[in-house]
């Protein structure tokens, strides 16, 4: 059915070791991606105001005594994170945002053609190594 949210991501909640690092790194790249902040407490979290459409993301304090239990990429779990860019100079923008941040790019803009013919990514980290991904696929999804 047309214009339909059936199978669209509601909310992702992510649980984190360090609150206040995690929030350093997903508050600007969030907040430039047009999210919204709408909470505080213990976590965060931050809405993607869309007409009917949003999307929301988390950031809940892991259990003390889990927190050396550490992230792996390639374990049961999320292998990466990956939003949409409107264009190559929004990629290319938030890379420039992430470098003045100090935040951790694992490969700076380029073009991936393996992925597709005109996919262009941006692939970065979070404090718990959790792979971010910022990319523009036209014509792909």
């Amino acid at each position: 059915m047309a214009g339909t949210n059936r199978g669209a991501f509601h909310h992702i909640d992510l649980c984190v070791s360090d609150i206040e690092a995690s929030i350093r790194v997903y508050g600007p790249v969030l907040e430039y991606m047009g999210y919204r902040r709408v909470s505080g407490g213990s976590g965060a979290e931050w809405d993607l105001p869309t007409e009917g459409r949003g999307a929301s993301l988390g950031l809940i304090p892991c259990d003390p005594a889990l927190k050396d239990h550490g992230y792996r990429r390639y374990a049961p779990g999320v292998q990466h994170i990956a939003w949409r860019a409107e264009s190559r100079e929004d990629v290319d923008r938030l890379h420039a945002l992430l470098v003045e941040q100090g935040i951790k790019v694992l490969d700076p803009p380029a073009h991936y053609p393996q992925y597709s013919g005109d996919y262009y990514a941006l692939f970065f980290e979070d404090p718990d190594g959790i792979k971010l991904e910022y990319a523009h696929t036209p014509g792909w999804l």
